[in-house]
């Protein structure tokens, strides 16, 4: 792969997105399918506070938003990661890596208190994220749901993402 560009999405970018979104959850065995229509609600509602792409210099290969979460005790300035995407024919390339370091960095730069996702451990352990059992996200398994604390405590409650994940 040619030299790997992140930078923040800009209108243009919109469809080729999309392509990359669905192609990355085609064969995801999680996946119902909605991520495409996730990434366009969170746009619509202006619930999109970071959306990143990465280009190879010829197309985009990698996408992710992070948008703003609720947790029920009232701690504000966390955010969800989701989805990440990449194109399956460029994954295990640093794509994802990259992605990920870059999403990080700039939502910390933003003032944020923190980040959770919903994945899998082995690959996002090495970002620093962890489960934490006093924070929870209901449906599936525990293990998978995430946080990674920018500043200060950490919350506990339950988590609820914006209305473009209902």
């Amino acid at each position: 792969m040619s030299a790997l560009t992140i930078r923040p999405e800009s209108p243009a970018d919109h469809a080729q997105i999309a392509v990359v979104t669905e192609a990355a959850f085609a064969e995801v065995e999680h996946s119902d399918g909605s991520e495409v229509a996730i990434v366009e609600r969170l746009r619509a509602e202006g619930d999109l506070a970071l959306s990143l792409v990465a280009e190879d210099g010829e197309r985009i290969v990698g996408h992710v938003a992070v948008s703003p979460v609720k947790i029920s005790d009232g701690t504000t300035g966390w955010f969800g990661l989701g989805p990440i995407s990449v194109l399956p024919s460029c994954q295990r390339e640093g794509v994802g890596l990259r992605l990920m370091q870059r999403a990080i960095a700039d939502t910390r730069s933003q003032g944020a208190r923190g980040i959770v996702l919903l994945g899998e451990p082995a690959y996002y352990t090495r970002f620093g994220f962890e489960h934490d059992p006093k924070l929870a996200y209901p449906g599936p398994p525990a293990e998978y749901f995430q946080r990674l604390v920018l500043d200060g405590d950490p919350p506990s409650g339950t988590v609820t993402y914006a209305p473009a994940f209902t």
